[in-house]
């Protein structure tokens, strides 16, 4: 093999009107509306036995840097590894990388946000294409320079160390997967010995999927222990179900329907049971949750809704494509409090209502060539009086939405225009 070297971008603009996403909004208070950009060129090299990667990114909002600026902090390395070849089934890819496995729950690259997540670490990577079998291993760590003493780790919100062993094996119509997290984080110095680490670990089968014909019932579970950075205990589930159902409608027209409905029960933690000193809240960590809980993200993006009372979210998705170009999307969410959530105005044996809220997203897509997209969406939460009492907020349930149009190029975007998967 001869060695290759190659060039490859992406530049995305969206648009963002803002009441409402992410957390209620006052009805004196005005919306938001923005314009963000990311500006992404990766270069590879590819010999025989290794592979080079590396990924410079630029991401601002339109007008936050003056017209004839020299210098600004918003260009950012996203990538950078290299990946040995040991055979045909065995490879070491160490560096900057992404981690985006199964659907993203709870690991994703976070693409979404336009700065997306990268991480520092090491990852062996066993594949058997005859066996439909693929292993990968892990291990990071991370510190906040170069020190001649000392191994305190200040940055926030980032694990200290971590280890990784992730299965996936697919036989006949299944598909079955297996995760081991172990999430190392700094102690808080005020809780412990500064130099603690506490370990959180995540045991998990992400995916557990039957295929017959045009459905397929799919599912996840995972369980949390160890100890939270504030030395609590911790036990937490997340576990979902899903049926889905595709079909092609006509296949000179390339047109095809899918449909979705499932649930999600994230574990949390009484805001009423004082008794019960454990932490039951599960943490996603490092998944794409835009993906997952409304486009809206009042659920973990972004460190909201973590260590609460839970979450479950009854939906249902609906996506059609009219050919290979459009598509338009549809989601409803009905959430509720998985644990108790206190009213103080309610008497000490009454708790509030768990219901949530309701929350629309709307979507739709055009691929005008094979590197060139656009996609626009709409989304409406019809909140409850206890979210807004969840928040710490005297807002009232009034409207919130939100809305965005994007333009994307992506050279080879054509095996990735998934719209409500983006």
């Amino acid at each position: 093999m001869q060695a290759q070297f190659s060039f490859n971008g992406q530049i995305l603009n969206r648009s963002e009107y803002r009441h409402g996403y992410g957390s209620l909004i006052d009805t004196s208070a005005s919306a938001a509306f923005s314009i963000g950009q990311r500006s992404r060129l990766t270069a590879a090299y590819a010999t025989e036995k290794a592979r080079f990667a590396l990924s410079l990114q630029d991401i601002r909002t339109w007008g936050n840097t003056p017209q004839a600026n020299i210098i600004d902090g918003y260009l950012s390395l996203h990538e950078a590894y290299l990946e040995i070849l040991f055979n045909d089934k065995l490879s070491a890819k160490i560096g900057r990388q992404e981690l985006d496995y199964d659907d993203a729950r709870f690991l994703g690259n976070l693409d979404w946000v336009l700065q997306a997540r990268s991480h520092d670490i090491a990852l062996l990577k066993y594949a058997d294409t005859t066996q439909q079998l693929q292993i990968h291993a892990a291990f990071a760590y991370n510190q906040t320079g170069d020190f001649l003493s000392g191994s305190y780790y200040s940055l926030s919100n980032q694990y200290k160390i971590a280890q990784m062993l992730w299965i996936n094996k697919k036989w006949n119509n299944w598909t079955m997967g297996f995760l081991l997290w172990n999430n190392g984080l700094q102690a808080d110095s005020s809780i412990v010995h500064r130099e603690k680490v506490n370990y959180t670990t995540t045991l998990g089968i992400p995916i557990c999927q039957y295929k017959l014909k045009n459905f397929a019932l799919q599912g996840f579970f995972y369980y949390q222990l160890g100890r939270d950075i504030k030395n609590k205990e911790l036990a937490a589930i997340d576990a979902s179900a899903e049926l889905n159902y595709n079909k092609k409608l006509n296949a000179e027209k390339n047109n095809k329907i899918g449909l979705s409905i499932g649930f999600e029960y994230l574990s949390g933690t009484s805001q009423t049971d004082t008794a019960n000193h454990k932490n039951q809240s599960f943490n996603p960590l490092y998944g794409t949750n835009h993906r997952h809980n409304g486009y809206m993200d009042y659920f973990y993006v972004g460190g909201r809704h973590i260590n609460s009372v839970g979450l479950i979210d009854a939906y249902f998705n609906l996506k059609y494509d009219l050919n290979a170009k459009v598509f338009l999307g549809g989601s409803l969410h009905y959430f509720s409090a998985a644990q108790d959530l206190k009213d103080p105005q309610l008497s000490a044996y009454q708790d509030a209502d768990p219901y949530l809220g309701t929350e629309i997203d709307l979507s739709a897509g055009y691929r005008f060539s094979e590197s060139v997209s656009f996609q626009a969406g709409y989304s409406q939460l019809f909140a409850a009086n206890s979210l807004a009492l969840l928040r710490n907020t005297s807002t009232e349930a009034n409207t919130q939405n939100w809305a965005y149009l994007a333009i994307l190029f992506r050279p080879g975007m054509k095996n990735k225009f998934t719209g409500l998967k983006w």
